[in-house]
This record gives C-alpha cells, structure tokens and sequence, in this order.
C-alpha cells in the first residue's frame, strides 16, 4: 500500500513525471490517510471525482495530480458553502473563487475541504459545526486559525498543499503553530473573486505548504488581476525561477521579536533572536532600531472584520445567535452594537495610523522581523490564550488587550497591506514556533528568498513527527 506523501508538493510532482509513482495512487493513499486521521482537520472529501481526475492528471501542469485541500471559507462549486457555522450548514456552493480556480487550472485535485474558524473569525480551529481541530505535533493543541484546517491537514501529512486565507493572520499563525511556511501576500496580489468583499480590507489569499518552493509555485500559478477584483494587482511572474536570486547581502533590518505591540513568550523570544541574528551574520546585514508605535488594533480589527459577517447573515441575526460560537456572538454582538459611524471614522484613523507607520519603518529598513505568535500552540478546544510564561494577561492588560495579544503581531501588516512570511525556526515542549519576516509592499520574492535561506541553513520537518 502506498502511504501519503510526506515530501512537498513540488517533489511530489517530480515523481509523477519520473514515473516514479502514479497519481491515482497517491490520491488514494490521502483519502485512506484522512479517513484514519484523528485530527479532524477534513470536513469533506470528494474522493470519487478525484480518483477519476487522478487517473487521466496532467503532470506536466505545475500541481499536476497532486492531492489538495480547500479551507472551507473557499468556495468550490458543488461542495459545502457553511463558512463553518451552523447557521449554514446545508448551504452548496454555486460557483469556485477564481484563486482555487486558477490552483485547479494549474493541476492540483482538489481532494478534501479543510476545517476553519466560523466565519474566519478567531485564531483556533473549534466549531460548533465541526468540533475542535488538533495540531499534529501534539494532539489537544491548537493549529490555530481560520486556517487551522489546512494546516493540520498539510504538517499532519493529510495532504501536501492547502488554500488559506489571511485576513488577521490566518495564514501565519497556524503556519507557525505547526510548522509550515506561510505566506501573505500584498494585499491585492491573489484576486478576492468573485463576489469580492470591499470591506474590511485586510483578506489576503494563500496556502499552506511544506517548502519555499512549494509557495513560490502556488502564487506563480494563483497571482494576477481578475476585473471582478478591482483592488487586484496585474500578474507577477516567475517566484519559483527566481528563488535564491534576489541580492540579500548588505540589507537593512530592525528585529522586534514582540513587535512593541504584544507580550511573548521568553521560549519565542529566544527562538526569533537566534534566527534573525543567523541571517544577520550569513547576509551581514546592518541591524537598525526602529520605533514603530503601533497599536494592537484588535478592537478596530474585530468590529471591522464583523460588519461583513453581519450583512451576509442579514435577516437571520440576532435570531441566529444561539447557534454561533461563543467568541463570533460575542464580535457580531460588538460589532451590531457599535458600528457606528463615530466607530467608522475610529478604524479608518487607525488604518491611516497603521499604513503611515509601516511605511515610515520601510525608509529605514528593508525588513522588519518578529514573532508569529506571542507562545506556542494553546488548547485545541479554546479558550484563546490569555497568559504567556504563566504571566495573567488579564490581570496585567485587562481582557480586551489580554484577547488582542493573540493577533497583535499579524493584524499591522493586514491593515497596512503589507506581506509577510512565516517561517518555522525552533520548538518548545515539541511544538513549533515560527518567525514573521515583513516587508514593503510588492516584495513577495524577498521574503521566500529570505525564507529559502533559512530552509536551506536550518531546513525544518516537512511533516509533523508523529506523521513519519
């Protein structure tokens, strides 16, 4: 029997056109490993249809036959449309988001929707729809979210390559909560299509995947403009080409493992210094400090990010509210409540702040470098975490801040635009920890080719160990 494919996706491809293995068979070999899997990171599998693919994949395709996930906030014609919430639960799609398109067009078999947070909304895989989902490397913890799905489903060796989306960091932190690389692109860089949201802004689109090359491929083959986004950019060309070819030497950089804006573990902070001060040392680069002054943001973000949620369940809310989640009820209350104009004009000033900040930090650097997350993985079941080293966040910060602490250093580069790669640098308690690299805005090739120095000095498991 052949098992699932433990390498990345781009190696995977390789063995096809070597005649090495056939994509029927590693199809085949994913859909018995989901089916034993106790991660609960699938939510459906359409597993008839991607036999029938597998049997007749083009290999010559950049994913030609290889086996993919689908966060379930993606929209996949024919499959569950349920945004992870009761609410819509029997909902079916009617159309596919031109990014998943465009990953199908490029050969990938869309296999298995992955689990997500309801409505994207908070950064732990737990619905009321689906249960908790479980981070590979250690059972009952979190892979964080919303899309914590694709990346138990990819480091727990489910399946090699899965979507994500970002809209706080829902890339990143479960990229660094499990291992995987993580990329947000500028904000425009994968189209948002169809049925573009124009607020709140901050949606970037991506995946999960196990190596830089495997990213660098999947922007190759999902960037580009779509006029049913007019926010998108115009296609960019050739990341994979040019992996390891961009001039890293001599950079600027200010590392700020807790980004002035969160409280973060000592084992974090250890990890992101070591790291960075290796690619200081390997490139020598000219470390600068920069005062950034940003502001959590997480009260602006939420009450932001819940409006939309509000319009798409429109006639249903408040009466829908018993069957959400405790953390979305409590956003969606917030955001009912006070999006007001007054509310309007505060995260409009607070964006303005944000993207004038960023930007006065990228004239004296070329690269800002932080922690993912402020600790390793919390419970797989919630709640989010509200201590760090032992320390009460509560007691110290007050409850809001002390909830904000978990998005406080994604949520700036999402406000701003900017893009930003988590790469996996260590572990504690045998649970990983990624670091955040960001940079200006249009510079996606330096943070993979700064990801793929790190790979190749201090390459990471591909897989979480309990998959090998």
């Amino acid at each position: 029997m052949v098992e699932p494919w433990l390498l990345d996706a781009c190696a995977l491809v390789d063995a096809y056109r070597a005649g090495e293995v056939h994509p029927k068979e590693i199809v085949a070999a994913s859909i018995a490993a989901i089916a034993a899997s106790d991660l609960n990171a699938i939510c459906f599998v359409d597993g008839d249809r991607a036999l029938e693919q597998a049997e007749t994949a083009d290999v010559t395709l950049p994913f030609g036959g290889v086996p993919a996930g689908v966060k379930e906030l993606d929209a996949k014609r024919g499959w569950p449309q349920t945004e992870a919430s009761l609410v819509f639960q029997h909902d079916i799609a009617d159309y596919t988001d031109t990014y998943v398109a465009r990953f199908e067009q490029a050969g990938a078999i869309l296999l298995a929707q992955t689990t997500a947070s309801e409505f994207g909304g908070t950064n732990c895989t737990n619905t009321r729809l689906h249960g908790a989902t479980h981070n590979p490397w250690k059972h009952d913890s979190t892979p964080g979210g919303s899309s914590g799905g694709s990346a138990a489903a990819v480091a727990g060796g489910l399946v090699p390559i899965a979507t994500g989306g970002d809209g706080g960091g829902s890339i990143r932190i479960p990229a660094g909560f499990t291992g995987l690389v993580g990329l947000k692109g500028t904000y425009g860089r994968i189209p948002l299509s169809p049925k573009a949201d124009v607020e709140p802004l901050t949606v970037s689109k991506g995946c999960l995947a196990r190596s830089v090359r495997d990213t660098a491929r999947f922007f190759d083959v999902t960037n580009g403009h779509d006029p049913r986004d007019p926010r998108s950019f115009p296609k960019v060309e050739g990341y994979e080409a040019r992996l390891g070819t961009t001039e890293l030497n001599k950079l600027r950089v200010a590392v700020i493992p807790d980004l002035g804006t969160a409280v973060i573990a000592n084992a974090v902070r250890m990890a992101v210094d070591d790291a960075a001060s290796a690619l200081i040392a390997r490139h020598n680069w000219q470390r600068v400090d920069v005062e950034l002054g940003l502001t959590q943001g997480g009260w602006e973000w939420s009450i932001a990010g819940c409006i939309p949620v509000l319009n798409q369940l429109g006639d249903l809310w408040p009466e829908c509210a018993d069957l959400l989640t405790p953390e979305m009820r409590f956003g969606l209350k917030a955001a009912h409540k006070h999006g007001s104009m007054e509310a309007m004009i505060t995260i409009d000033r607070y964006r303005k702040a944000t993207v004038e900040k960023m930007a006065r930090a990228f004239e004296q650097v070329d690269l800002i470098i932080c922690a993912t997350n402020p600790d390793i993985a919390f419970g797989a079941a919630g709640p989010m975490a509200t201590t760090v080293d032992g320390v009460d966040l509560v007691a110290t910060l007050g409850l809001g801040p002390a909830i904000g602490n978990n998005g406080a250093l994604t949520i700036a580069c999402n406000t701003s635009g900017n893009p930003a790669i988590s790469i996996p640098v260590g572990q504690e308690q045998g649970l990983p920890i990624g670091m955040q690299v960001i940079a200006p805005h249009h510079h996606e090739q330096l943070l993979l080719d700064v990801a793929l120095s790190v790979e190749r000095e201090q390459p990471w498991a591909l897989v979480a160990s309990s998959s090998r």
